[in-house]
């Protein structure tokens, strides 16, 4: 038995079956459902997640010894938010497999749905533009996916900038409001990554969760 495992969301498995799935990438050993022997298995392993695995080893919710088995050739993918205009390439190829299977005969985005997209965060990455597209697609009236077809927080959403302070001197804020602001920007910027946010904000990862702590950030991303 060979060819390509793909375990995605690994950083979901519970706490329970890691040792399990540990032990059957270190012996390349299972046991088939209603089996009762075990065949060996030599299969490339690909595994993803879009948690911070070294943070949830520090936080007991991932196995270190897991970890390092897996984590031999590490690729580190920017988030959609980080990829310019490649949201567009993706919401056109999208547009193009919904319209075809819907039997819609949608060219593409207006220019101002297309700047929606662009300038959105994308918390929930690709999946989340899937769910976007999707969505847009059965609702289009047009031979395009026009601003009304979007999600209303697609919409309505505003990025968040680092405001040190206006022309007012009233609102001149502290040098602690100002690392919290920037603190809370790279974090979002990243997805909720801590130790890629750590290494831009040249902190170790436990010096980043003393001051999420001390500004009252939450350990995990917001959900939306």
């Amino acid at each position: 038995m060979g060819g390509t495992l793909f375990l995605d969301e690994i950083g979901e498995i519970p706490l329970g079956l890691q040792p399990k799935l540990l032990r059957a990438l270190q012996e390349r050993r299972v046991r088939p459902v209603g089996g009762d022997l075990e065949i060996p298995f030599d299969a490339r392993i690909v595994a993803a997640t879009n948690r911070d695995l070294e943070s949830a080893v520090a936080e007991g919710r991932f196995r270190e010894d897991l970890y390092y088995r897996i984590n031999v050739i590490h690729l580190e993918l920017p988030p959609l938010r980080g990829r310019g205009t490649d949201v567009l390439l993706l919401a056109q190829h999208l547009i193009a497999h919904f319209a075809g299977t819907g039997g819609k005969s949608i060219r593409g985005l207006s220019p101002a749905a297309a700047e929606r997209l662009v300038n959105y965060a994308w918390p929930g990455n690709v999946r989340e533009l899937q769910n976007c597209i999707e969505r847009a697609v059965a609702l289009a009236q047009y031979d395009e996916i026009v601003v009304e077809d979007l999600p209303e927080k697609i919409r309505t959403y505003r990025s968040s900038h680092v405001v040190v302070a206006g022309d007012d001197p009233s609102e001149l804020v502290s040098m602690e409001e100002v690392e919290r602001r920037y603190i809370v920007r790279v974090l979002e910027s990243v997805g909720g990554n801590k130790s890629l946010a750590a290494r831009i904000l040249g902190f170790d990862r436990t010096t980043l969760y003393r001051k999420m702590e001390r500004y009252g950030l939450p350990r995990e991303p917001r959900q939306d």
